[in-house]
């Protein structure tokens, strides 16, 4: 939870800072580093004022809307657990690290601005999928239903490859094709 001078956010200053990090993340994906800040404020539903108090440069921004959307993908592994059968929990994750990446991949231009001005948004990002993605990989080897003799690397990278192939908005269908059969592939048993 995000602080103000070392105090929790009230609960509607951090809602507030979470509806400007969703949009954030919408907006810049869209236009890049064209996106301005009042629309923005405007698609977060907050004052220009709110969110210059929260963000007071393009690159804080553009950094927390960026780890906002990695903390998303990381934090649904244990909920997605929690509600499916393993195996379907791996596969809803899958179509998750997609949005993600695409969220990415727009994004790219103006994440490429805040590497520049000297801070990596990308710390520990491969770490935090990588124990998310093996949790889920485990659950579903401790049910029977994927192999053993994959790790969470070489699914990463399967993922990775499937983002970067068909991560464009408009080539969905033939990412959520491409996750089936890699799934597929990973699977004990015929689905």
């Amino acid at each position: 939870m995000a602080t103000e001078a070392g105090r929790p956010l009230r609960a509607d200053a951090q809602r507030n800072r979470d509806k400007i990090l969703a949009a954030a993340a919408r907006v810049f994906a869209q236009e890049g580093l064209d996106a301005h800040f009042e629309r923005i404020a405007k698609e977060a539903g907050v004052g220009s004022g709110t969110l210059y108090r929260n963000f007071p440069t393009r690159e804080l921004l553009i950094e927390a809307a960026y780890r906002g959307e990695l903390a998303r993908l990381c934090d649904a592994a244990p909920g997605l657990l929690a509600t499916m059968e393993p195996r379907d929990a791996l596969r809803d994750w899958m179509g998750r690290f997609i949005d993600y990446a695409t969220a990415k991949i727009g994004m790219a231009e103006a994440l490429r601005a805040v590497v520049e001005s000297g801070v990596n948004p990308y710390a520990h990002s491969r770490e935090m999928m990588l124990e998310a993605l093996t949790s889920l990989m485990d659950a579903a080897v401790t049910a029977r239903t994927i192999r053993t003799d994959v790790s969470a690397t070489d699914m990463y990278a399967a993922l990775s490859g499937i983002a970067l192939a068909s991560g464009k908005p408009d080539q969905r269908e033939q990412a959520e094709r491409l996750l089936d059969l890699t799934l597929d592939g990973l699977s004990t048993r015929p689905h």
